[in-house]
């Protein structure tokens, strides 16, 4: 019956603290601040500490230590080489009850060091979790032996599980965090993105009508000379002027500026509150070609580009968001034709010769829905015999007025507009489609690698639909190898290695595409169930001539061989890349020197016919 009070007790006490506003409104470590020092004080243990494993788990690190003395959160390591029995014991028992820790075999390894000198003589520890990831423990350690009870053991498995439950939440906020980074910021540049500049011209019409004063202007960037530039000196250099107009355009401070966004492509608009009288916005225009006229020096080249603009007013052009979308492209569009660098204010008697983006979003809406988007297919060869070892599914858009467009010219739109789920959808049932018709011809097909972009892999039903879709044209799990950039992987680990893990554990394999250009590196990615590494075509072109693509080449080869992963080199086009990367041991080779991206029929002929 005591026993029974003391563990009613115990969680009456742990309810009220964890369930209380101030607790809940805390920062981490002052809940774990408050959570160890009721630990201590109702079971009477003089250290109370709390200790999380890093990716890598070769050792475990103190977050957080309660002592008589100090509450801290200074840090301090302890390494698995060094206490294995204890580590074991973590993972298999995950509950320690240790009475006499100096002379128990799972802790006293740390009795010379750490619990002789400390006096610590029983310890109990319980474990938290990240998931269902064991992720780290609360440890108790008292300077009394002492057989801990039902109750304390009880209660230090609600403090670790309170615990648990803060890492859940957390990793729930910074998966939400990330995914609203993939569908509101601008991947290469970091700007707001098209939908997000909508949204705030929603807002400010809004307030300007509630008031019925105010007024806006919107300026409609376009870099001129893009184009040559990536024909000349690759589209690496091209990605980087971008970013550095960007940052530029973020940089400069202009009256009334209010929001600044990356529309895609080589396009920015920057949105003017208030200040939108001619003269006003005229020196601001000055101002902003004198910016981007500055030269950009990139890899011992000087680039000097500059921007055609359009400007578009807010009462008095128009009076919606998208009429002032249009009209402010409308009028770059005017800019354009009368030369570059030049700037043109909107008015009613301009016609737009191209199609407006936004109308072109619309269409690109439509042919989602209606399944009408197609997909072509790469060869990926095995470099140690040439043959076709699989295909990688690109998606092209068969416009009705303007032909076949690559995904550099659509899917900017479709990310801007929130429509990368929706379309990684329709580009995997066009994908079964194609591999249904090729089984009812008997023809053998290889692996099938389908693209994921961010928004898809962040999305907690992504392995559900899979599964269903595969389901619906009998087509195995196992025959897909999923490719995702490191930038899809920059949310919270554990949500996106939650969904990764599904997807392997349905039989697919996992590749991460365009390796080297993003942000991860591969320590980090090693705890990922990535099977496979696409190095960047941009380290490829200029091999074996520069000495340090090829030392970067080099150094992910053996990197990824360390680690147990395949290598597959995109951008392959010379005899000379091929007779280098085979020679380094290249696992795959992809590109032109093989094929170009074929349509379905026209690469069954090609590689599979007489198969």
């Amino acid at each position: 019956m005591q026993d029974t009070d003391t563990f009613v007790n115990f969680h009456k006490a742990l309810m009220k603290l964890s369930h209380s506003p101030e607790f809940v409104s805390r920062e981490r470590e002052e809940k774990l601040s408050a959570l160890t020092a009721l630990c201590a004080e109702l079971l009477d243990v003089e250290r109370v500490s709390i200790w999380r494993f890093p990716e890598h788990r070769g050792c475990i690190e103190s977050e957080w230590l309660h002592t008589p003395e100090e509450a801290t959160a200074k840090s301090s390591t302890l390494h698995q080489w060094n206490n294995p029995a204890y580590f074991s014991a973590l993972e298999s028992e995950r509950v320690l009850s240790v009475p006499d820790a100096q002379n128990d075999p799972r802790t006293r390894a740390f009795t010379p060091g750490y619990l002789a000198p400390k006096n610590i003589h029983s310890m109990l520890d319980a474990p938290v979790f990240d998931g269902a990831r064991l992720s780290g423990v609360v440890c108790l350690e008292s300077t009394t032996r002492r057989k801990w009870t039902l109750p304390e053991i009880s209660f230090a498995i609600a403090i670790a599980d309170t615990i648990s439950l803060m890492n859940t939440h957390e990793a729930w906020l910074d998966s939400k965090q990330a995914l609203e980074y993939a569908t509101r910021y601008d991947s290469l540049t970091g700007l707001l993105n098209v939908r997000s500049l909508r949204d705030r011209i929603n807002y400010l019409i809004g307030k300007v009508e509630r008031r019925g004063l105010g007024s806006l202007a919107l300026i409609w960037l376009d870099v001129d000379r893009l184009k040559s530039i990536n024909d000349g000196l690759g589209s690496q250099v091209g990605d980087n002027v971008i970013e550095e107009i960007g940052q530029r355009l973020k940089q400069i401070n202009v009256p009334g500026k209010d929001l600044l966004a990356r529309i895609g492509g080589d396009e920015y608009a920057l949105i003017i509150r208030n200040q939108t009288r001619p003269e006003t916005l005229e020196r601001t225009i000055s101002r902003i070609r004198h910016e981007i006229s500055k030269p950009i020096r990139l890899n011992g080249h000087s680039i000097t580009v500059g921007v055609s603009l359009g400007i578009c007013h807010l009462p008095g052009d128009c009076k919606s968001t998208e009429d002032l979308l249009r009209g402010a492209e409308a009028a770059m569009y005017n800019a354009k034709n009368k030369g570059r660098g030049q700037a043109c204010f909107f008015d009613s008697r301009i016609q737009v010769s191209a199609r407006s983006r936004f109308e072109l979003e619309h269409e690109l809406r439509t042919a989602i829905e209606e399944q009408k988007l197609e997909v072509f297919y790469q060869p990926i060869t095995r470099a140690s015999q040439f043959s076709v070892e699989s295909v990688e599914a690109l998606v092209r858009w068969q416009h009705p007025e303007r032909g076949w467009l690559s995904p550099i010219e659509f899917l900017d739109i479709a990310r801007g507009s929130g429509l990368m789920y929706a379309l990684g959808e329709c580009v995997l049932r066009r994908v079964c489609e194609h591999w249904q018709q090729a089984r009812e011809q008997q023809i053998p097909m290889p692996e099938v690698s389908v693209n994921l972009a961010p928004e898809q892999v962040l999305a907690a039903e992504l392995p559900r639909l899979i599964r269903n879709i595969c389901a619906e044209y009998d087509l195995p799990v196992s025959t897909l190898h999923f490719e995702v950039t490191e930038d899809a992987i920059q949310g919270d680990v554990s949500t996106v290695t939650g969904i990764l893990e599904e997807l392997v554990a349905d039989g697919a394999q996992l590749s991460i595409d365009d390796f080297g250009t993003g942000y991860s590196s591969l320590s980090r990615l090693k705890g990922l169930p990535f099977s496979r590494i696409k190095i960047d075509r941009s380290f490829i072109s200029n091999i074996p001539d520069d000495e340090d693509d090829c030392a970067i080449i080099l150094s992910i080869l053996g990197l990824a061989k360390g680690l147990g992963l395949e290598v597959v080199a995109e951008g392959v086009e010379t005899l000379a890349h091929e007779k280098w990367l085979c020679d380094q041991g290249c696992d795959y080779l992809q590109g032109y020197r093989y094929s170009r991206p074929l349509p379905f029929d026209q690469l069954v002929e090609r590689f599979f016919a007489s198969a």
